[in-house]
């Protein structure tokens, strides 16, 4: 039996699909179209996070999980910020844009007859989102409490108006 060399092509693998930025994408998607039926805004205007997900290196924190709700009189947004304190949280709004700034800093040093260890772990977040119509700027309020940051929005007397609209029966 002969052996005859055989050439091994070497070539890199794609990269792996980002499977739930993909179903993300879908589901902005598919809300975008169910409020674009109502004349609504697009639901991904409103508290919206800035417009490209950021890549995380292997010294950034990820983005906090949030919590929006809103009621007759304010939108509230609430961060889970373990760990930080209030002189390492910015909380700034320009423009139309209110922007959640973090840095946490961790340092543990050991020292023995023999040995001697130390760690170190820093890194950030930034997470940002569109404000809707409405808002009083002057009233924006934010509080840190066992890691939890919470940003309270208030409406304006304006945005606070509701007008019933009264149905009629067709002829």
């Amino acid at each position: 039996m002969a052996q005859t060399p055989v050439e091994v092509k070497k070539t890199t693998p794609a990269p792996a699909p980002d499977a739930w930025r993909s179903f993300r994408g879908e589901m902005d998607r598919l809300f975008d179209r169910f409020a674009g039926g109502f004349g609504l805004p697009a639901f991904g205007r409103m508290f919206d996070v800035e417009p490209d997900w950021r890549g995380e290196s292997s010294f950034s924190f990820p983005a906090p999980a949030v919590d929006v709700t809103e009621d007759d009189k304010a939108y509230t947004i609430t961060a889970e910020l373990p760990g930080l304190e209030e002189k390492n949280v910015d909380v700034t709004v320009s423009g139309n844009m209110l922007t959640l700034k973090g840095e946490k800093r961790y340092e543990k040093e050991e020292k023995d007859k023999n040995r001697h260890m130390s760690e170190r772990a820093y890194g950030s977040f930034q997470r940002s989102f569109v404000l809707p119509d409405g808002i009083d700027r002057s009233k924006i309020a934010a509080n840190l409490s066992k890691g939890l940051l919470t940003v309270t929005l208030p409406k304006t007397a304006e945005a606070q108006k509701q007008q019933k609209i009264e149905v009629k029966a067709a002829a």
